[in-house]
Parts: C-alpha cells; sequence; structure tokens
C-alpha cells in the first residue's frame, strides 16, 4: 500500500505542496474551535461563538469560488499570497479587539473567511503538472484527501495547545501566521510559479455551466448534510453515554475511518468508469450510515463511526476525478472550490437540520438523517448518471480569453477518466 504513496512523495516538489497547503489550510480547519475558545475567554456566551463561527463559515463558503476563479484567470501567486496575509490579518484584528465593539468583531471574521486562500483546489490543479502520469495523479487525490483528515484532527489539538500554553488570543495568532507561511511556501514553489489555467471563455456562470459539476455539486450538498448530522446527533448520544469524552472518541472515529478507506482506495490503480464508482462509493457510505441507528454501548458505538467514515475520502477523492473531468476549460480551481464549497453549506444545513430533528426524536431520528441524506446523495448521482458518464471539460475558447495571455495549456490528461 504504501508504495503507490512513496512513489508520489518521492516526486520533486510534492512533499513541499502537500505540506504547505496543509499547514496553509490550518486557520480554516480550526476556525471554528478557535473562535469558540476565543470569545469564552473573553467572557461572551456560546451563542455568540457560535453566531461569529458560523459568520466565518459563510463567508469562506463565498470566497472560496470567487478566490478560485481570480486564481484561474491570474494564477496562484498573485492571489493565493495576498488573500492568506488578508485572512490572517482580519483574524489578527479580531484577536486584539475582542468582542467589544461587537460590529467590528463581525467584520473581522467575516473579512478572514472571504479571504481564505483556495489552497485545496489549488493543490489539486497542480497535481498533473506535478507528477505527470495519470494513475498517480488519481492515488494523490486519494493522499490528498487522507491528509485532509490528519489536518482536522492535529489542527484542533495545536489550538488547544496554544490555549493551555498562553492564551486563547496566541491561539488565534500563531494558527493564522502558519496559515501564511503554508501559502507563501506554496507559491513560491516553481510548480505554482509556472502553472497558467487554460484559456477560458468569457461567461459570468464559469465552472457552473458544466452540468456534470452541477450534479456533482448536488451529490455532494446531501454529503455534507450526512456528515453535519451525525456531529449534532452524537451529542444526545454521548450524554447519556459517557459524556464529552465520548463524543470525541465518536468524532475521532469518523476521522479515523475517513483515513483508513482513503489510504486503501488510494493505494490501488482503478479501472473503469469513475461515475460508476462513485454510485457505489456513495451507496457503501449511506448503508454505512445505518449501522448508527442501533445506538449500541459506547465502544461498540465508536467502532460503528469508524465504520461510517469509511467510505468518504474514497468517495470524495473519486469526486475530485470528476471535477476536473467535467470542469470547463480553464476553470479547474474554481470547480474544486466549489465542490469544497458545498460540501462546506452541507454540513451546516445537516447542523441546522438535525438540531430539530433531535429535540423531536432523540439521537436515533438524529442518526436517521445521514442514512436518508447519503440516500438522496445517491439518488442524485443515478438520475445524472448519463451526464456525469458523458465526457466533459473543454468549453470553446472565445476569441477575447480572460486569461493567460501567452495561452498556456494547463496540464490536464486528455483521456476518458482524466486525473
Amino acid at each position: 500500500m504504501a508504495a503507490g504513496y512513496l512513489e508520489i512523495l518521492r516526486a520533486r516538489h510534492a512533499v513541499r505542496l502537500l505540506t504547505g497547503t496543509l499547514v496553509g489550510r490550518l486557520p480554516n480547519a480550526t476556525a471554528a474551535l478557535a473562535i469558540v475558545l476565543f470569545v469564552r475567554a473573553q467572557g461572551g456566551t456560546y451563542s455568540l461563538a457560535g453566531v461569529l463561527a458560523a459568520v466565518y463559515g459563510v463567508a469562506n463558503a463565498i470566497g472560496q469560488p470567487v478566490l478560485g476563479r481570480l486564481v484561474d484567470v491570474h494564477g496562484q501567486p498573485r492571489v493565493q499570497l495576498p488573500a492568506a496575509v488578508a485572512s490572517a490579518l482580519a483574524m489578527a484584528g479580531f484577536a486584539f479587539a475582542g468582542t467589544d465593539p461587537l460590529p467590528l468583531a463581525y467584520g473581522c471574521v467575516a473579512a478572514a473567511g472571504l479571504f481564505t486562500p483556495p489552497l485545496e483546489g489549488g493543490l489539486r490543479a497542480l497535481w498533473p503538472s506535478v507528477l505527470g502520469k495519470e494513475d498517480q495523479v488519481h492515488t494523490a487525490y486519494a493522499m490528498d484527501a487522507v491528509a485532509q483528515e490528519v489536518m482536522f484532527t492535529l489542527g484542533p489539538l495545536l489550538v488547544t495547545l496554544c490555549v493551555s500554553l498562553w492564551s486563547a488570543q496566541a491561539a488565534l495568532l500563531v494558527v493564522n501566521a502558519l496559515g501564511v507561511l503554508g501559502a507563501l511556501s506554496v507559491v513560491v514553489s516553481p510548480p505554482s510559479r509556472a502553472w497558467r489555467s487554460a484559456p477560458r471563455e468569457a461567461h459570468w456562470l464559469g465552472a457552473l455551466r458544466s452540468s456534470g459539476l452541477l450534479a456533482l455539486l448536488g451529490a455532494f450538498l446531501f454529503v455534507g448534510i450526512a456528515m453535519g448530522s451525525i456531529t449534532v446527533a452524537s451529542v444526545p448520544y454521548a450524554d447519556a453515554h459517557g459524556g464529552d469524552g465520548v463524543y470525541g472518541w465518536m468524532m475521532a472515529g469518523v476521522g479515523l475511518g475517513a483515513l483508513l478507506g482513503g489510504s486503501v482506495y488510494g493505494a490501488r490503480r482503478w479501472q473503469g468508469e469513475p461515475a460508476m464508482r462513485l454510485r457505489v462509493l456513495v451507496a457503501l457510505l449511506a448503508v454505512c450510515y445505518l449501522p448508527l441507528m442501533a445506538m449500541p454501548d459506547a465502544v461498540a458505538m465508536v467502532l460503528l463511526t469508524v465504520l461510517a467514515g469509511v467510505f468518504l475520502a474514497p468517495a470524495i477523492a473519486c469526486a475530485f476525478v470528476l471535477v476536473d473531468r467535467h470542469a470547463p476549460m480553464g476553470t479547474v480551481t474554481e470547480a474544486f472550490s466549489w465542490l469544497v464549497t458545498t460540501f462546506t453549506v452541507g454540513a451546516s444545513v445537516g447542523t441546522g437540520l438535525a438540531g430539530p430533528v433531535v429535540e423531536a426524536g432523540g439521537a436515533l431520528w438524529g442518526f436517521a438523517v445521514p442514512g436518508a441524506a447519503g440516500g438522496v446523495s445517491l439518488l442524485v448521482l443515478m438520475a445524472t448518471g448519463r451526464v456525469l458518464a458523458a465526457p466533459g471539460g473543454g468549453a470553446v475558447v472565445a476569441a477575447s480569453s480572460e486569461n493567460d495571455p501567452n495561452r498556456a495549456a494547463e496540464p490536464r490528461f486528455s483521456s476518458g477518466d482524466r486525473a
């Protein structure tokens, strides 16, 4: 299993780009926790902390595809680094100003979310030029999904360590400073500086004019709803079976499952149509959510959360293949950013939806939500199967394209199953 990953990591610039992207995304991965801890340290309420974290999330969801389009038009260094610096400065303003005056706090948090650089989409746009082989790019997508699970596990630990050693204010400043350094490491690398998006047709819809991409976004909205609902449904279960410790193990179980599943998935060379493979993966994902409704004892429940996460990273990695396949020419970074945004919005919707469901029917009905959402995601994929299976991308380039005066082609594969 390790051979495929080692082959990728031995490629020139691969370790630097992967590490820099993960470090650069630390502010985004830890924002909700860092904001909550800081507001509580300031004497604010959990309600205020939750609203501020939500403002960050909404602004981030808006900013990612917008910045992704700017990256496709102007290149990575001219967008990613200024955005990272602006986001860090806005969060530093929040850290020094605190929650009073409140409008300033809202403005700083919103700006920090809005200017979060689309490093995730940018890395996936770079993999073809760094690796060169299609099957290696498929493996890199899976490795990327696995690395995210590690980041979302270690990031909160870093925040809590900073809080315990210094303060919640220091945690905000340290994490965002690291984010700027990570972005800097990426954008000064030769692959990032050399990368150019293909010439693109000037169109206000950008990547969203692709019906294949819209189908994927519709499906992954419900995958996000499933993940968001699990985080809420687990709270009343944990309260009845051991408290916060059990809740922490359940959330770690989902991440561990995704890590294991993604590691195994990425180690294999997959053949055949990725649209069909994605339907199978989402079906397995939905089926593995259903045992959560059994609500056994705490140990067994943690094992079930591991099972619930196993097919998440493989499904995301397979979706990356299809995103690149269906993104109109010259919109690859924007297209990846739309998938990230849609998943994030779905998770927020799932969190909001599961709350009333849990209040009305308890944890049992709360755990029914992810299974139902996974089923709807599968239905979307089945209904749009013909669209997803069709050759994608390659929008006709207008005479006056928006970007790249040298008309440098972005590195993509021409086969039917492009990475």
